[in-house]
């Protein structure tokens, strides 16, 4: 049923990820970018745990229902640290391409413990409970300032002109990146803007970035983590790296995920206008029912391990499909169904673990208030084209759209 992959080998982090949905493609079959749930179920049903034989005689196995995901999360034999995988697989060029050639790949997803735990502690201060509380008033000033921009015209392209940019000063202003400089964070990541022009690559801006942040220190993150003297030089720009990206692109994915789902499933946006009180538990449902994350990222045994009766050898790469483990009717109940008011929901969309994402508590924030300013602002909600039609990222891992054109009922209400 499951054809095995045949594609060209990526040349580089952003090619790496259009060879990965190659793969994605010959796995779950035409339409996986606007529907993958049809064909992520026949893999739950029939091969939980799936193995594909890639171009060169190399293997990856898929993980793909609820539980086995939920282990395999916190499974310490699970390397996030690409240097154990097999040596065919970083003698590959798609190995190599994992382990990070810009020297900005040592950070939080490629790190096993210690050195894991260090990095991790240096920046849970700055998404502790009481600093994200205290962003609240700044992030709903700017999701509004956002929205006046548009309110009267009717017509908007929410991922541009609303979550992106949100997104980006939200994470800007942690690690004190100057506002002039956020929007090349998109072009970073997958869901660059075709022609936008070149822009400096991810490691020279960081190292200009640290440069004048050194100069003139700050009240920001990076500021912080250069004067705390915890890390090399590598690990600075890597985290740097990583904070920037993961604390945006995820954000940026989640607004669209859910906007787009409420807007196909009206009684839900009604039942969340009359219901405010459902917004958080409505963010929770978007993560498990369409959640940005589809993928969790590589994993290497360090020992061969065992998962649904399934033997998988140390070092073979092995993907954790997030968004196969979120309908799995194991563990919820009608789990094809948007419920905003889904009582128990034990999704996976920040991982778990030792892994389990720094950032939750502010993508939880930014979500809800993004969500509650758009459905309160913007009456008459609808998307402006098809949703087969929506284009979306060509991302490995992030699930969500590039461009999401809405229509509304202009002016103040």
């Amino acid at each position: 049923m499951f054809r095995p992959l045949a594609g060209e080998p990526g040349r580089s982090g952003v090619e790496l990820g259009g060879y990965v949905r190659e793969w994605k493609r010959e796995l779950l079959g035409p339409g996986f970018d606007t529907d993958p749930y049809p064909a992520y179920q026949r893999l739950r049903e029939h091969t939980p745990v799936h193995r594909m034989r890639l171009r060169g005689g190399l293997d990856c196995w898929w993980i793909c229902g609820y539980e086995d995901a939920r282990a395999a999360l916190a499974d310490p034999r699970l390397s996030r640290d690409p240097r154990n995988a097999a040596p065919a697989w970083r003698a590959d060029d798609r190995g190599r391409r994992l382990e990070d050639e810009s020297a900005l790949g040592t950070h939080l997803l490629t790190l096993d413990p210690p050195d894991h735990g260090r990095l991790r502690r240096l920046v849970l201060d700055a998404f502790s409970a009481r600093a994200v509380q205290a962003l609240e008033d700044r992030i709903q000033a700017i999701a509004g300032a956002l929205l006046d921009r548009f309110q009267d015209r009717g017509s908007a392209e929410i991922i541009g002109e609303y979550a992106y940019p949100l997104a980006a000063a939200v994470i800007g202003g942690i690690l004190g990146v100057p506002e002039e400089d956020h929007h090349l964070f998109r072009q970073w990541t997958s869901n660059a803007v075709p022609g936008a022009g070149p822009v400096p690559s991810p490691g020279a801006y960081i190292d200009d970035l640290l440069a004048t942040k050194r100069r003139f220190p700050g009240d920001d993150l990076t500021s912080t983590l250069i004067a705390g003297g915890g890390l090399s030089e590598t690990e600075l720009r890597s985290v740097i790296f990583l904070l920037l990206l993961a604390g945006h692109e995820g954000n940026v994915a989640l607004v669209g995920n859910a906007l787009l789902a409420l807007l196909h499933h009206p009684d839900q946006l009604a039942l969340l206008r009359s219901r405010p009180d459902l917004l958080a538990p409505a963010v929770e449902e978007v993560l498990r029912w369409d959640g940005p994350m589809e993928l969790a990222a590589w994993r290497f045994p360090t020992e061969p391990v065992e998962y649904a009766g399934v033997s998988i050898p140390a070092g073979a790469p092995v993907v954790i499909s997030l968004a196969a483990a979120h309908r799995d009717p194991s563990a919820f109940a009608d789990s094809d169904q948007f419920r905003i008011d889904r009582a128990d929901n034990p999704h996976l969309g920040f991982g778990r673990g030792l892994h389990y994402c720094v950032g939750a508590r502010l993508g939880r924030l930014q979500g809800r208030i993004a969500i509650a300013t758009l459905i309160d602002r913007l009456p008459g909600l609808a998307p402006a084209m098809p949703v087969a039609q929506l284009p979306r990222q060509p991302s490995f891992v992030i699930r969500g759209l590039r461009t999401l054109p809405v229509t509304f009922a202009p002016g103040r209400h």
